[in-house]
């Protein structure tokens, strides 16, 4: 008896199996989201450039824009690297005012006559690491929820600005330092030099680094990266004081922008190199981040200020069209977190 052998057809491949395309992948990725920021900085600029003419569409202008986006800038550097460690800092604000007025004393300055202004430069970022520090130490060790423990430096750091300063507005007088920080570099800003430094070193710090590759560990699964042999706590302290570094950076470079040290300094900062790093679309849970991403998030938010500015627009109109892209910001981020998640 002979047997006969059925033989099945092999499957036919479907659409939905078809690996995705290169361009598909690209857009799908970060390259993607930082396209789409592109898209609606340029939308910004067209908008600027119709509805206000010659004022906007000039060098000039175009520098102030990224001028003013500096100093936030520099602490979106800084604040990336908190939230993709699955952290967060709500006091970069006062921290920056803080520094900027222990780095304008009196006692300060007269040191400075004597020895270099890089004196205030100096006590500046001791004061914003510092401050990092003994957040990253409560966050980490204290075991205190990063929220809680940033607001209380929020609030402590702003108060003993005013108890230092005894509220008044201190004038930088150091010419070596004043004289500095009003140069241009090829016809641009020395301080928008500082900002591009900056965030060329975080962005190689964050992508081309053990350093930054433990950040999005940690702020992947902090369990797991423990298990790794990656000292968690440690690292966090780490990263909160590279925070603080970048908000004393930030208060050198108000200092020099507005020759004055106050303890408004940095007021409500926070809210918006928060709100520019989870635009830029870095991650709230934590687990990616992205300097392109931020340095593009606060450039729309300064471009669509200077904007409404031109138009002559209230700063409450302002305030009501940031709302919305934070939200939609928001919205798009978990749709992304939800297609990566398993199951999903």
């Amino acid at each position: 008896m002979s047997e006969q052998i059925t033989q099945t057809a092999p499957p036919t491949p479907q659409a939905h199996d078809a690996p995705p395309s290169l361009l598909k992948r690209m857009l799908g990725g970060s390259a993607g989201r930082n396209l789409g920021l592109v898209i609606a900085f340029a939308v910004l600029i067209l908008v600027g450039t119709l509805t206000a003419g010659d004022r906007f569409a000039s060098f000039d202008n175009f520098v102030t824009i990224i001028r003013y986006a500096s100093v936030l800038g520099v602490m979106c550097v800084g604040m990336t690297f908190v939230i993709t460690a699955g952290g967060i800092d709500l006091s970069v604000g006062s921290v920056m005012g803080l520094a900027s007025t222990m780095a304008s004393l009196t006692a300060v300055q007269l040191a400075s006559a004597q020895t270099s202004w890089l004196l205030i430069v100096v006590i500046a970022l001791a004061v914003g690491t510092l401050a990092g520090l003994v957040n990253g130490v409560v966050i980490a060790y204290g075991r205190v929820v990063a929220f809680m423990a940033t607001l209380a430096m929020l609030v402590g750091a702003r108060g003993l600005a005013e108890l230092i300063s005894n509220r008044s507005t201190q004038i930088v007088s150091d010419q070596g330092f004043l004289e500095f920080f009003r140069a241009d570099l090829l016809g641009v800003p020395i301080l928008i030099w500082i900002f591009l430094l900056v965030a060329v070193a975080g962005w190689i710090l964050l992508n081309r680094t053990t350093f930054g590759r433990r950040t999005v560990a940690v702020g992947g699964n902090a369990e797991a990266s423990r298990l790794a042999g990656i000292k968690v706590q440690r690292h966090m302290v780490y990263v909160y004081m590279l925070s603080g570094l970048t908000a004393g950076i930030a208060a050198v470079m108000m200092l020099g922008r507005t020759t004055v040290g106050t303890s408004t300094h940095g007021l409500l900062y926070e809210l918006d190199v928060i709100a520019a790093v989870v635009v830029g679309g870095t991650l709230l849970i934590g687990g990616r981040g992205t300097i392109v991403g931020s340095v593009l998030g606060i450039l729309i938010f300064s471009t669509l200020i200077n904007v409404f500015t031109q138009n002559n627009l209230s700063t409450s109109v302002q305030n009501v069209a940031k709302g919305v892209i934070i939200v939609v910001a928001v919205l798009l981020q978990q749709r992304f977190a939800s297609r990566g998640s398993p199951g999903k």
